[in-house]
């Protein structure tokens, strides 16, 4: 089969769009040891988190992060012999303790609570008053004078400033011990300089990811309430044997904000906890034209797993001729709710509603959503189908994939087809149905509706 004439005529007329899919009808540019006493220092800075160029990291990374700061706030401790260490946080003139460790049954400093800045032997040592290495407290009438108004019993005590990459002092961090220890030294003030700045970093990434993530909401609800933010292109599905078009695949595409992919958009907006918002709207929009197209043309819409379990998709779903919709299963993680997608699409798929898995063959999730959905529909990932012609192992994949296909009563689609010669390979393999950039690319709408 050479190029269609119609689909010729459509990529004059298609603007250029990016190639290549991902979640939620995305399609992206071209288919595309020593101990501690050793080495202290070296270790902390193998430790210290990636900073990337927008330190975007989840709240998982996040919590990891503030584990192992816990873990070398304790080995620090116990490395310089001391009975007590902790971080504090400055702020509306006084110091919270955000982390503490100490080898004391009773220990006077305890995590989450606080006490007036002004009193505290950390403000004396951030302004001057105090130096930051202080083996015997007692020798000097100040420190020990204050170690007795707290009722505090203050032996030895080391304490650093924490700053931040602005050069705030975000606080301290301070080991003390209920003995002197004339053996502290320089190293030893060193290394605790060494953690202040491991927790000046994490607290900045902190900080960071938390104003990436308010302007990303920011953005993303921006983009729900505009009008006009977010439009549907269509992809022509061709019936390679019949050599006619039989439907298409809605794909969305973003005209506002920074530019960028849709997966990014899609990713962002599950980030910030509006995946299924921001799929619901452009799943709205793709079938607020379904009665358009031909009966006989079908229009499929990407979702996750998420959304196919909200209750607004079924909502959206129930007054339209579902019989002419193809939900495509996008999600490149297996999911544990396999049973509950199931429960939730048969009174969609027993009014004649198709279900397709995304993405075949890129990856064990996939094979993980065949087996255990028993789709309408399998569609072989480009990563599948690009230069199947010229790599015998893509064919053997497909090949298993196809056959499988046959065995259980469904349809494959090919995806991304690019060459006349993928298009004849994928042929020659049994494949009836493809879609990519050589069949058409996506297209307005109006477009679309001419070609069909």
């Amino acid at each position: 089969m050479r190029m269609p004439r119609r689909a010729q005529l459509q990529t004059r007329r298609a603007q250029r769009q990016p190639a290549g899919r991902n979640h939620a009808g995305i399609e992206s540019s071209r288919e595309s040891e020593e101990t501690l006493m050793d080495a202290p220092i070296r270790k902390l800075n193998r430790l210290r988190p990636a900073r990337s160029g927008t330190n975007r990291r989840s709240e998982t990374e996040r919590e990891c992060a503030a584990i192992r700061l816990e873990r070398w706030i304790q080995v620090i401790r116990n490395h310089l012999g001391m009975d007590v260490a902790f971080v504090s946080e400055f702020g509306q003139g006084r110091r919270l303790f955000r982390w503490v460790d100490s080898c004391l049954t009773d220990c006077p400093v305890v995590q989450g609570q606080s006490d007036p800045l002004e009193s505290t032997f950390c403000q004396r040592v951030v302004d001057g008053r105090f130096p930051e290495l202080m083996p015997c407290v007692p020798d000097l009438p100040e420190a020990n004078a204050l170690s007795r108004r707290l009722q505090l019993t203050v032996g030895a005590h080391l304490s650093v400033p924490i700053t931040l990459k602005n050069g705030d002092v975000f606080g301290t961090f301070c080991c003390y011990s209920l003995q002197p220890n004339h053996g502290l030294g320089e190293r030893d003030l060193a290394l605790m300089r060494a953690v202040a700045e491991l927790v000046s970093h994490s607290i900045d990434d902190e900080r960071e990811a938390k104003r990436h993530a308010i302007e990303a909401r920011a953005r993303i609800e921006h983009m729900l309430r505009s009008a006009d933010g977010l439009r549907i292109v269509y992809q022509p599905i061709y019936n390679l044997i019949e050599e006619r078009i039989v439907g298409y695949e809605a794909l969305a595409r973003f005209q506002h904000g920074p530019a960028r992919g849709p997966d990014h958009w899609f990713a962002e907006a599950v980030a910030c906890g509006l995946g299924p918002d921001l799929e619901l709207k452009a799943i709205e929009i793709a079938l607020g034209s379904l009665k358009r197209f031909p009966d006989r043309a079908r229009v499929s819409i990407n979702v996750s797993p998420e959304t196919m379990l909200d209750h607004r998709l079924r909502s959206l779903l129930k007054p339209l001729p579902v019989q002419r919709i193809v939900l495509e299963l996008t999600e490149h993680v297996a999911t544990t709710c396999y049973a509950q997608i199931a429960d939730a699409l048969t009174p969609l798929r027993a009014q004649g509603m198709q279900l397709a898995v995304d993405d075949a063959g890129a990856g064990h999730s996939s094979f993980l959503h065949i087996l255990s959905l028993s789709p309408d529909v399998i569609k072989l990932d480009i990563g599948l189908t690009r230069d199947i012609d010229r790599d015998p192992n893509r064919r053997f994949l497909a090949t298993a994939l196809i056959g499988f296909a046959a065995s259980a009563g469904v349809k494959i689609v090919a995806e991304g087809v690019e060459r006349q010669e993928e298009l004849d390979t994928l042929k020659a393999l049994g494949v009836q149905k493809a879609q990519g950039y050589y069949l058409g690319k996506p297209m307005t709408l109006d477009d679309a509706l001419a070609l069909a």
